[in-house]
């Protein structure tokens, strides 16, 4: 409950890219949530670690103070997943794809669960200013960065699955 407090106080001015302008702290819910899920609540320091997972890379808070807040392992697997928002976007697309084989198997679940969540929100409540080729776009790379990740849980790669789908049918129509 701690994680989740601070993720939402570092988070909140923060909104989903939607059309409904969700507060940010929703989709980390719903990460940590699908982490629980699919861990059988076994592994706690990663439930936190998906709550925090985007505080590092949107928001001024250090890897030091997730590690002084946290534990090094949370701070470790938040780092895992943080992209390098000093670079371009296309370039951070690039390396997700690049880098998912690398993942560790806890930052690979966590990057599975928060790929889930942004496709489930694409379908959903698209950007207004997606067109439909950016949205298949989106979902495609999704699928790609999926595709490199060394995990094995069925029940959020079904997970998965179903959100990619329902995204690219919602863009399709």
């Amino acid at each position: 409950m701690k994680a989740a407090d601070r993720a939402a106080h570092w988070h909140v001015g923060q909104r989903r890219k939607g059309a409904a302008q969700e507060p940010y702290i929703n989709h980390l819910i719903e990460v940590a949530r699908l982490v629980a899920e699919a861990t059988g609540g076994k592994d706690p320091n990663l439930v936190v670690a998906a709550l925090l997972h985007d505080a590092v890379e949107d928001q001024p808070v250090s890897r030091a103070t997730v590690a002084e807040e946290f534990g090094e392992d949370v701070a470790s697997l938040v780092l895992e997943v943080t992209d390098d928002k000093s670079l371009p976007k296309q370039e951070r697309k690039r390396r997700q794809v690049e880098h998912a084989p690398a993942l560790s198997p806890r930052a690979a679940l966590l990057k599975l669960a928060d790929k889930t969540s942004n496709l489930t929100a694409l379908a959903v409540s698209p950007p207004a200013d997606w067109k439909r080729a950016r949205r298949l776009d989106y979902v495609q790379w999704g699928r790609d960065v999926v595709a490199g990740l060394k995990v094995t849980n069925p029940w959020l790669e079904e997970r998965f699955r179903e959100a990619a789908d329902a995204a690219e049918r919602a863009a399709r129509a």
